[in-house]
């Protein structure tokens, strides 16, 4: 059984929004990466991923992101643990709040940055290259 999670790349003019994990997370804590989390079991239900990305994005760092969210891609990895989990990323276009680090506890800080300073930025780890990448391809096709 894999678990499912989503995140954000949320973007605001020319930059996208990058939170650094706390250390207290048990995966990648410490690491740049997108605002996202585990989709929680609802029964029945629609447009859950969005709505858990939707809570994710106001639980974590205060931020509000505007209609559509668009799919941009999905990866499986494996935690420390050896729980596999499905991950789901959508673009998303920045709306209202001043994003913080509302939840101490997942996150330390908040970063906007540029495709170029995240492609370039030795630090971030491939995936999340990619997932920018992707998603940058998406954001120029105009469908912003």
């Amino acid at each position: 059984m894999f678990f499912i999670n989503v995140e954000g790349a949320v973007f605001k003019e020319d930059k996208w929004l990058l939170i650094r994990r706390s250390t207290k997370e048990a995966h990648a804590g410490g690491g740049l990466a997108l605002v996202g989390g585990t989709v929680e079991q609802e029964g029945d239900s629609q447009n859950i991923l969005e709505r858990t990305l939707r809570r994710e994005l106001f639980e974590e760092v205060g931020v509000e992101v505007k209609d559509p969210i668009q799919y941009v891609r999905n990866t499986s990895f494996v935690l420390a643990n050896g729980k596999e989990v499905v991950d789901i990323v959508f673009l998303c276009e920045f709306d209202k709040g001043e994003p913080y680090a509302k939840s101490p506890d997942e996150v330390e800080s908040i970063h906007w940055m540029t495709t170029d300073e995240i492609v370039k930025n030795e630090e971030i780890q491939y995936y999340l290259r990619d997932s920018i990448v992707a998603a940058e391809a998406l954001r120029i096709r105009g469908e912003y």
